[in-house]
Formats: C-alpha cells, sequence, structure tokens
C-alpha cells in the first residue's frame, strides 16, 4: 500500500483549516485516512502549523511520501533535517 502525508481541507468557505493526516494515496483528499499526525491553518497570521514529530519521523521512516506543501512544512519545522540526518546515520 503506498502511503501519502498530505492534507486533509477542512474549515468554511473562503476560511480553510487543514489537517496532515496519513492516508492511502489511493484514497480522496477528504476521504478515508490512516492517522492524523497535526494540523495546518494557513489564515492566522502568521500560519499556525501543529505537527506531532515523532508520528510524521515514523510514516516518514516506513516509505509514506510528503506531498509538496506537506513537505514544506515539514522543512520550517526542521523535520524533513531530522528525517534526513536519521537515513545518514544508517548508513
Amino acid at each position: 500500500m503506498a502511503t501519502r502525508i498530505r492534507l486533509k481541507r477542512m474549515g468554511a468557505h473562503k476560511a480553510p483549516f487543514y489537517r496532515v493526516v496519513v492516508s492511502d494515496s489511493r484514497s480522496p483528499r477528504d476521504g478515508r485516512f490512516i492517522e492524523e499526525i497535526g494540523t495546518y491553518n494557513p489564515v492566522a497570521q502568521p500560519a499556525i502549523v501543529n505537527i506531532d514529530e515523532e508520528k510524521a519521523l515514523k510514516w516518514l521512516q516506513t516509505g509514506a511520501q510528503a506531498s509538496d506543501t506537506v513537505r514544506s512544512l515539514f522543512s520550517k519545522a526542521g523535520i524533513m533535517t531530522k528525517f534526513h540526518e536519521s537515513k545518514l546515520q544508517k548508513k
């Protein structure tokens, strides 16, 4: 099963709020998901990002692919650097 870490849109019209979820790559954007690992609120100034680092790293290490937007959120939070460092330590 190919898993993706992506955003699930919530919130009202013109007031988006996203959940960062791990889902099967074949499921629809707002459909069934495996696990919720965080939230993202782009409307707030500055944008609010809450991500469970342990869960995110666990899913990345098991092969889940992050979407482009989630990858940039992870980079800003420092999760991608920790993931790459853990990959280098294994070698």
